[in-house]
C-alpha cells in the first residue's frame, strides 16, 4: 500500500534491549506483506540487533534487503515525518511523555495511533485528532478510563 507506518518499541518488554519472540518483528513481517513501509524506533535495541531478528524471523519482503523494507530511527519525532500511523509496541515509559502533537503535524492525515500496550491518554490523543485504536477497548467508546465507559 505504500502507507509509513511507525512502530515504536522492538524490544519484548520495556527496559531491556531483549527482542526474543517480540511482537514487534511479526507485526512489522505482516506490514510488509501489504508493502507498507515500517520505520522502527527502540530506545534500547540497536540497529543491529533489530536487521538480525529480521533475518531470523524471515520477516523480510522476499528479493528485498533489510534497508529497502525497514528503517531505524533515533528521533521519534524524525521517524513519525510522513507516517500514516503510529503502533505502540512496548511500554517504553518515554512513550507516555512524547509530544504527540508534534508528531501528528508531521503526519499524512487522517493520522492513526495504535496502543498495542494501554499506555497513552486516548482522550488527549483524540483531542489533538488522531484515530485511536487501542487493545482491549472497541473503537467509538468515549471513555476516559476502564471504569468510565460510555458508549456513542
Amino acid at each position: 500500500s505504500g502507507k509509513k507506518i511507525l512502530l515504536l518499541g522492538f524490544a519484548f518488554k520495556k527496559d531491556t534491549g531483549d527482542t526474543r519472540e517480540t511482537a514487534s518483528v511479526y507485526v512489522a513481517k505482516h506490514l510488509l506483506a501489504e508493502r507498507a513501509k515500517v520505520s522502527i524506533y527502540d530506545p534500547k535495541v540497536e540497529h543491529e540487533q533489530i536487521k538480525s531478528d529480521f533475518g531470523y524471523y524471515k520477516a523480510l519482503t522476499p528479493g528485498r534487503s533489510f534497508e529497502e523494507c525497514v528503517k531505524v530511527e533515533t528521533d521519534p519525532y524524525k521517524a513519525a515525518e510522513g507516517a500514516h500511523a503510529i503502533a505502540i509496541m512496548t511500554e517504553w515509559d518515554e512513550f507516555k511523555e512524547f509530544d504527540y502533537k508534534k508528531m501528528y503535524d508531521s503526519m499524512a492525515k487522517p493520522a492513526f495511533i495504535f496502543d498495542g500496550r494501554l499506555i497513552l491518554d486516548h482522550k488527549k490523543l483524540l483531542d489533538i485528532g488522531f484515530e485511536v485504536y487501542a487493545i482491549g477497548k472497541p473503537y467509538g467508546v468515549k471513555y476516559q478510563n476502564m471504569d468510565d465507559l460510555k458508549v456513542n
